[in-house]
């Protein structure tokens, strides 16, 4: 993993592997939930396969997670023993594949409410097995994972609209962009060089409100949490407004201000860590 501490809001750089924070019995656990994450999400996006290779592959790894043997990937193999230690759930393991397996089929989502039901597989299992780990995932604490794990993917959809759409996919709502009066076209445009259409800019500009009140919406998890998974949800969230704020001060135009964080940003985010900001809402944004 190359940053520390979900910093980066970035998708499966999301698991919190190399940080200081995370107790170090737990540390094995997440890695190897990390290595898994990581090896499925590459079935689906990396190499020279054929969709149907890779969803043969990523199914392939499905029936090595539920049937136990020896002759399953290694990313599964250390799994094993970890699955039953910690109790982790099965079904949120699955989850995971089962998105990764839409990334191949689906490359557009008709409403908020579709965009959101694939954040449910492939962002919100890394918090609740988190929490598993932690011993702390009760009903409120999943919920409000839930909330800062799909706004963090939703923040990475905007991040990388433009790699996206080489990709031929786009995560922004198709309702949201016809909306505005905005669509593959402005897309194409502009991350071809073009100026960003303000049709567009404006479907970001909503999207990206949506994040941030998700965002918000979860915040309250880090008083529910342990001390030190607190923390880590500290730098969760900072690292995810920072992003928010650097999209919305580059006036919407992901294309040519792709917002990361580095180590220039660490004074900001510890800032916000310590002393979060006062976010609007007080319960989940309607999707």
């Amino acid at each position: 993993m190359h940053p520390p501490a979900w910093s980066s809001v970035d998708h499966y750089e999301n698991f919190p592997v190399a940080s200081v924070l995370m107790p170090a019995p737990l540390r094995p656990a997440v890695i190897a939930l990390y290595r898994f994450a990581r090896f499925a999400d590459d079935l689906a996006d990396e190499g020279t396969l054929t969709d149907g290779e890779r969803l043969d592959a990523l199914a392939q790894l499905d029936r090595a997670l539920c049937e136990p043997s020896p002759q399953a990937p290694a990313v599964v193999l250390h799994l094993y023993p970890l699955i039953e230690q910690h109790a982790l759930p099965m079904d949120q393991l699955r989850a995971l594949l089962d998105a990764f397996a839409q990334d191949v089929r689906v490359h557009r989502y008709r409403d908020r409410e579709q965009l959101l039901d694939y954040c449910r597989r492939s962002a919100n299992p890394v918090g609740r097995l988190v929490l598993r780990l932690f011993n702390a995932d009760s009903s409120e604490c999943v919920q409000l994972s839930d909330h800062i794990c799909s706004a963090l993917q939703l923040i990475n959809f905007l991040q990388d609209v433009s790699v996206d759409w080489r990709k031929g996919r786009v995560y922004l709502p198709q309702d949201a962009l016809h909306m505005t009066g905005s669509g593959d076209h402005d897309i194409e445009q502009a991350a071809a060089g073009a100026p960003l259409p303000p049709a567009l800019q404006r479907a970001i500009r909503g999207e990206l409100e949506f994040a941030r009140q998700m965002l918000a919406a979860g915040a309250p998890l880090i008083r529910r949490v342990p001390w030190r998974l607190s923390l880590e949800l500290r730098a969760i969230i900072a690292g995810g407004q920072r992003i928010i704020d650097r999209i919305a001060r580059a006036q919407h135009d992901v294309f040519r201000h792709r917002p990361t964080l580095g180590w220039r940003d660490a004074p900001a985010l510890l800032g916000l860590a310590i002393v979060p900001p006062r976010f609007r809402p007080s319960g989940p944004p309607a999707p």
